[in-house]
């Protein structure tokens, strides 16, 4: 059975895929042996690693401009039960990719509240802790500036 996706879950998918995407490989690996047997999958597009154009604006709002090229891969599979997965992941590890597929796939069918206590939670989590570890590095470098009011300005 091939279901599609409506708008109202294309928010919640693409929250899903983010996370399986910047998921950092070990915590991926300890998700995976935390879940279990993965399903048996039929590949539509074997993983796959391409190039793709980073693009920017000026001051972030004017004009576009190529700022380079990025590794990317890719690939897409149907799980036996008939759910399609599919991941775009910055970098070049198949492995990551064909797993993040996998679980995009399992999130579509009944498998979804197994999936996110075991992989998405885990994967949020270690997430939240690499955002909290760079914000304290980056604020033991804040500079505190104080402007004196001079005699003119009185």
């Amino acid at each position: 059975m091939l279901r599609m996706n409506t708008p109202q879950t294309v928010p919640a998918r693409a929250r899903w895929m983010s996370l399986l995407a910047k998921a950092p490989p070990h915590v991926l690996s300890e998700a995976v042996a935390q879940y279990g047997a993965l399903p048996s999958y039929l590949w539509l597009r074997r993983p796959e690693v391409g190039l793709a154009m980073v693009r920017a604006r000026i001051g972030g709002t004017g004009a576009q401009f190529n700022i380079g090229e990025m590794s990317m891969t890719r690939c897409a599979l149907r799980l036996a039960s008939g759910e399609m997965g599919i991941a775009y992941l910055a970098g070049r590890d198949m492995r990551h990719a064909e797993l993040a597929a996998i679980f995009d796939a399992l999130m579509q069918s009944d498998a979804a509240e197994k999936v996110r206590q075991t992989v998405l939670q885990p994967i949020e989590s270690a997430l939240a802790e690499k955002l909290a570890r760079t914000h304290a590095q980056a604020q033991a470098t804040k500079v505190e500036f104080m402007t004196m009011v001079r005699g003119e300005d009185a």
